[in-house]
This record gives C-alpha cells, sequence and structure tokens, in this order.
C-alpha cells in the first residue's frame, strides 16, 4: 500500500472544496428566506446562475459526506495500516471527541431558547416534542423523525445531516473489523467490494426515494451513505495506486472533476435530462476525482496564495454548519422588519456570510478546539499520531 506524501490533513485543495461547500450552504438557508432571484441581481446576472446558489445547499452537504468519507479512511490507514486493523475504541472515541462538544452544547441552548419561548425555536407541528427532537438528535434518527412529523425549527433542522454521517461511523469499524476475521486478502478484497457497492448504489437509493416526501428525498439515509462510501472509496485507491500512475493522472482528474462538480452545481438540471438517475453518481465521482487530485497536490500553490479565506471556512466548516442559522435567521427578520427592499436584498448575503464564518470561529477557538484536546488527552488518544500527518485534527460535519 502506497502512503501519499501530500496528504489528506490541512490539505489547500481539499479544504477549498470543503469551504466552497459550507459557503454554498449558508447561502441557500438565506436564500430560501430571501430568494436571489427577487433581488436587484436578477438584473445582472443569468437566472440559471441564481437558481444554483439557491438551491446548491443540498449538493454542497452531498461533496461534505464525500470528503467526510474520504478523510476518515485516509485517517484510518494513515493510523492503523490498514482497515482491518483499526481499533473501534479509538476510533468512535476520537469521533465522540470531534462531534460530541459542539453537539451537546448546540443542544443545551436550543432547548433553552425552546423552554423560554423563543419564536424561532419552538415546535409547531404534531408530534414533534422537546424530548422527541432531543432523543432524534442524540440517537441518529434526526432525519426520520422530521420525515414523519414535518420540518424542525431551522436550528434543529440542520442536524440531520449527523444523522447519516454518524450512522455510516456506527457501522464503519464494525465493517472494518469484521474484514479482519478473514484471511487477509479475502478480507480485505470483500470489504472493498461493499464500499464500492455502496458507492455506486446512488442511482438506486435515489430511484427509491422518487415518490417520498420532499424531507425524506433530501434526508434519506440511502444517498447520504451512498455519497460517503465514494469518498471511502477514494481514500482506499488514492492509498493502493502507484505514486507515478497518479501524478501522471493528477491533471486530468482534477480538471474532468473540476468540470463536473462545476456543471451539476450550475445546472444539474442538464445532467439528469441525460443521465436520469446516473446524474448524482456522475457528481459523487467527479468529487472523487477532485479529490484525488487535490490530494497528490494538484491546484496546491493556487489555493494557498490567493484562496485563504474560504480555506479557512473549510477548517472551521463543522462549527459553521452547526451555528450559522444563528445569523440567518436574525437577517431574514432584519430584512423583513426594514421595509423588504428587494433591490437590494442581495446586500443581506455579505454579513451574513462574514458573522457566519466569525461564529464559527469563536466556536471553533473556545469550543470546540479546547474540549477536542482535553478530551483527548484525558482519555489517552492524543498520542501516538498518524504517521506522515501534522498534529492538527481532521474536522468534517
Amino acid at each position: 500500500m502506497q502512503t501519499m506524501t501530500t496528504g489528506a490533513q490541512r490539505n489547500p485543495g481539499i479544504d477549498l472544496l470543503r469551504g466552497l461547500s459550507i459557503i454554498l450552504v449558508v447561502i441557500h438557508h438565506l436564500a430560501l428566506r430571501i430568494p436571489l432571484m427577487h433581488t436587484g441581481l436578477s438584473a445582472v446576472f443569468p437566472a440559471f446562475l441564481l437558481k444554483a446558489l439557491t438551491w446548491d445547499g443540498a449538493k454542497g452537504v452531498k461533496i461534505f459526506f464525500v470528503i467526510s468519507g474520504f478523510l476518515i479512511t485516509d485517517h484510518t490507514l494513515r493510523r492503523w495500516g490498514s482497515l482491518g486493523r483499526v481499533n473501534i475504541f479509538a476510533f468512535s472515541g476520537r469521533r465522540a471527541c470531534r462531534i460530541l462538544p459542539c453537539l451537546l452544547v448546540l443542544l443545551g441552548v436550543l432547548t433553552a431558547l425552546n423552554l423560554t419561548g423563543a419564536p424561532d425555536f419552538l415546535f409547531h407541528h404534531e408530534g414533534q416534542t422537546l424530548p422527541g427532537a432531543i432523543f432524534a438528535a442524540l440517537f441518529m434518527h434526526l432525519n426520520l423523525y422530521e420525515a414523519r412529523t414535518n420540518y424542525l425549527p431551522a436550528n434543529w433542522d440542520v442536524l440531520w445531516s449527523l444523522s447519516v454521517e454518524e450512522l455510516f461511523y456506527l457501522a464503519f469499524p464494525i465493517l472494518c473489523l469484521l474484514s479482519g476475521r478473514f484471511p487477509k486478502l479475502i478480507g480485505s478484497r470483500l470489504l472493498v467490494c461493499v464500499f464500492v457497492l455502496l458507492a455506486l448504489s446512488l442511482p438506486f437509493a435515489e430511484w427509491q426515494i422518487r415518490d417520498a416526501s420532499d424531507i425524506w428525498q433530501d434526508e434519506a439515509y440511502g444517498p447520504g451513505i451512498s455519497a460517503i462510501a465514494m469518498g471511502v472509496c477514494t481514500a482506499l485507491l488514492a492509498h493502493r495506486m502507484s505514486p507515478f500512475t497518479l501524478t501522471r493522472l493528477t491533471p486530468w482528474l482534477g480538471w474532468g472533476g473540476a468540470f463536473g462538480v462545476g456543471l451539476y452545481l450550475l445546472d444539474s438540471h442538464i445532467l439528469w435530462q441525460t443521465l436520469n438517475y446516473g446524474a448524482p453518481l456522475y457528481f459523487t465521482l467527479s468529487c472523487a476525482a477532485l479529490l484525488l487530485a487535490f490530494y497528490n497536490g494538484w491546484g496546491k500553490a493556487t489555493a494557498s496564495r490567493f484562496l485563504a479565506w474560504p480555506r479557512q471556512w473549510g477548517r472551521l466548516s463543522y462549527e459553521i454548519y452547526l451555528s450559522h442559522m444563528f445569523v440567518v435567521m436574525p437577517m431574514a427578520h432584519l430584512f423583513k422588519h426594514t421595509g423588504e427592499n428587494w433591490r437590494f436584498g442581495w446586500v443581506w448575503f455579505l454579513p451574513t456570510l462574514g458573522l457566519s464564518f466569525y461564529l464559527g470561529a469563536l466556536v471553533d477557538r473556545f469550543l470546540s478546539r479546547p474540549a477536542d484536546r482535553w478530551l483527548l488527552e484525558k482519555s489517552g488518544l492524543r498520542h501516538p499520531q498518524p504517521s506522515g500527518t501534522s498534529s492538527g485534527r481532521i474536522a468534517e460535519i
């Protein structure tokens, strides 16, 4: 197994892609409340671009899933050498140290605001209760809870993606350990087959929910898990390819992946007309190609020199994702209470993006990073570091 020297951790290209994704999510959530097509931008930019910016948040989450699968697998391979040798307790402990501090604090804040009667934090649909929402968020089925009861308040709703991701990473080390029970070659091949089948099942997963509610079409387990599995397969391929082969393919992977991701983000309707349910698979394959190129250093100089702020978004993506609705909702209310000047409605996106970034940075500095470090040290999971990586932590949504 080959380990590339560039690596995935703190990779400028991967941070940039993750930054683009979280920016799309923030724009999407504000654009649902201040539609860009109704602002003065409609006289300057084509309608398809404004529609894409409005609705690309869900696609941004799918990019997150692919990146998350890639980073976790790369980290596991560097730490334990092979997936079959993963330590399930160390793996799960590190995931808990990374995810739980922000999640538990967020649930505490949401609970307090709900109990005090804050309007944006009250439940309005039949069957929704505070204990039910907390239980669903902690036990990986908030997406199912919303599908049964309707959308939760906006600050709760963002937690649906964690339900998909955490379910996968509950199963991930178990599958890896089971593969280790077989002879090495057989177990490794069986595990690869499982992840490849999951990754390629995306068209079937999308087709299966075609008649489901809008909520379940957005939040179902199947498509999300398929996207994460694509990231897993990409990392396995990166570690198995020879450096010579990957280096020769890198420009093709980079430009091809960038074209595919860009086309799907700008006008996925064209791909759906052509590929039908294969369009989302084309998108995740394009993400995979782009990740392989970034992994081998493609675009590193450009990303490092000229795109520092979007890369910072990528590094803070988890914190921004969990906290940005505390900025989006007040901004939407302010827009309404100041007269709803639609001509300049687009202006509200600028402070929303800026404040969302700095709120995420504050959460990272004063909560996420200190809690992660303290928990890792107290649990004895901080050392040793994976070979070939820095001491920095891996961050994913």
